[in-house]
């Protein structure tokens, strides 16, 4: 079995957490290990996943657990750059059968305080997940990559990135795709979703070229009703079914 690690990204609101929960699954049907990391703050993967809301809802952002980030870098101004992290993603990341979910919260940004050892322990475990862990890992970001690092991103196998046809979509990815590429992350591939006629695809096909597009994912009413209610399970099986042939084109893709 093939190992991978992929990271999801794009414009608010294209897919980005339906994309990646259905990859989520879809691995941990044939492996015994799949990490869901949700590295989006707007993002809800948890309930996409499966995952009940009574486990959830007291769950903090990892990046907001200041006793365990202190535990880990240490006390006062001088603190630990290269903290180990392995028992911090054991215990504090929710198991769904063969799922291990965690929830990482935002990369701080300036302020009135320095946060430089919050996104320290941050970027520990994203290296951890990423180059120690011998498991798939889904890494569902926003639009930006910020959880990546030049060195982390070598252990991202393949950057997706979700389009849908309008082109504030397109112009986000393509921003996406040279963060990704100045990073030295060699495979950056395009889905593009909610794919109603057959315009809206021609349009995403002539924005990037054949070999960047992985291919396309139609418009899904279960999908949108499902996304009305509390429990945000991806179920429908005609997404998984699309996703499928998307999963086995990234494993071809990666396996060379």
């Amino acid at each position: 079995m093939i190992i991978l690690k992929l990271a999801i990204s794009g414009k608010g609101g294209v897919g980005k957490t339906t994309i990646s929960s259905a990859l989520v699954k879809l691995f941990s049907k044939t492996h015994q290990n799949v990490y869901a990391i949700d590295a989006d703050p707007d993002a809800c993967l948890a309930a996409a996943v499966g995952i009940p809301d009574e486990a959830i809802n007291n769950l903090k952002p990892m990046v907001e657990m200041k006793d365990v980030i202190t535990s880990k870098t240490g006390e006062g101004v001088f603190y630990n750059l290269n903290p180990k992290v392995d028992d911090v993603i054991d215990d504090y990341s929710i198991k769904h059968n063969n799922i291990r979910f965690l929830r990482m919260g935002g990369i701080k940004k300036g302020g009135s305080s320095c946060y430089c050892r919050e996104n320290t322990f941050l970027y520990a475990i994203v290296t951890s997940l990423l180059l120690d862990h011998n498991d798939v890992v889904i890494l569902d970001m926003s639009a930006g990559i910020e959880h990546l690092s030049r060195g982390t991103a070598k252990g991202v196998d393949m950057m997706l990135v979700v389009v849908e046809p309008s082109r504030n979509s397109v112009n986000t990815a393509k921003s996406v795709q040279k963060m990704a590429s100045d990073l030295g992350i060699k495979r950056v591939m395009i889905i593009g979703n909610k794919i109603r006629t057959e315009k809206d695809k021609e349009f995403i096909a002539g924005s990037f070229t054949n070999n960047e597009i992985l291919g396309f994912i139609e418009f899904d009413e279960n999908v949108w009703d499902n996304a009305m209610q509390e429990q945000v399970s991806v179920s429908s099986q005609k997404l998984l079914s699309d996703m499928e042939k998307i999963q086995q084109k990234i494993i071809k893709e990666v396996a060379g």
